[in-house]
């Protein structure tokens, strides 16, 4: 049975959204209360058993790799302070049994090329895609879920959501026939499509869980528009070899690659947060009170 070791996570982007915070610094690296979004996505693919982190990157990320680097002068100064707690969570950033790997992606040509840049670190693993803009919430961490799935089924699964079908213009849509409970055999897939044209209401999000079959498959894409090598394009490919399953998540996502989300994420993390939820929900009531008069 094959278990998921490695986690990818594209975070070559410009974060243009979020200029000019993100001039200098990558998005992935925006803080939701007081962790950036980038070890979120990593904690959930720890959480799901991966013990193998690639991260694609282009210039302006050095940050990322940082982020996740042993920090001495930190650490000692940490120490010498005798600030145990935080050292503690300084060194927890990575568990000592996770591996990570910073691989280039020398052009900005989509997130099937950022795929396809880690292929010489994959071999021919099935392995997990991570967008850190999708933050989720949830009990049972979302890729723990896929992961349950994939060695049920041993077939692709892409995480979806249902979306008011406006919005289909913003996503891939798939089409899919219910199989088992929140599973979908996937019959198609279309990127961004017009309502009037989707096939459905559920939208892919930032989580995959492939085989290596895939990678063969970006090889062969036909680049689009921008000259940009599509995810979904493989994918679409990849229905007619091996057939892949839509997985509805149990969780909430917060999107935010988008300013509202990020602000919804925000709240709504700092309201559960140990050190700060209490004050912080009472800010709120008094600012709702407030509002009110």
């Amino acid at each position: 049975m094959n278990r998921i070791k490695i986690a990818v996570f594209p975070v070559a982007g410009l974060g243009t959204r979020f200029l000019p915070a993100t001039k200098a610094s990558p998005k992935e690296m925006l803080p939701i209360v007081d962790k950036p979004l980038i070890q979120y996505a990593v904690e959930e693919a720890v959480a799901a058993g991966m013990t193998h982190m690639v991260f694609i990157t282009g210039r302006n990320k050095r940050a990322i790799e940082d982020h996740f680097d042993k920090a001495f002068e930190l650490e000692t100064e940490l120490s010498e302070r005798g600030r145990q707690n935080l050292l503690e969570r300084v060194r927890d950033i990575v568990p000592k049994h996770v591996t990570c790997t910073y691989v280039r992606q020398s052009e900005a040509l989509g997130l099937g090329h950022a795929v396809l840049c880690a292929r010489a670190v994959l071999g021919g693993d099935p392995f997990a895609v991570i967008l850190a803009d999708d933050l989720i919430d949830a009990e049972v961490p979302v890729l723990k879920q896929m992961a349950d799935v994939f060695e049920r089924e041993q077939r692709s699964v892409i995480a979806v959501q249902p979306i008011p079908i406006q919005d289909s213009r913003n996503y891939g849509i798939i089409q899919g026939e219910p199989a088992k409970d929140r599973l979908y055999r996937m019959t198609a897939i279309v990127e961004k499509p017009h309502p009037d044209a989707a096939p459905s209401n559920l939208a892919v999000v930032g989580r995959y869980i492939l085989t290596s079959t895939v990678l063969d498959l970006l090889e062969r894409v036909v680049p689009g528009a921008g000259g940009e090598i599509q995810l979904t394009d493989a994918i679409a490919a990849l229905l007619k070899l091996e057939g892949a399953f839509g997985y509805e998540f149990l969780g909430t996502r917060y999107d935010c690659g988008s300013k509202l989300g990020y602000l919804e994420a925000n709240v709504m993390y700092a309201l559960k947060h140990g050190e700060v939820g209490k004050e912080f929900a009472a800010f709120l009531s008094a600012l709702a009170t407030q509002a009110k008069h």
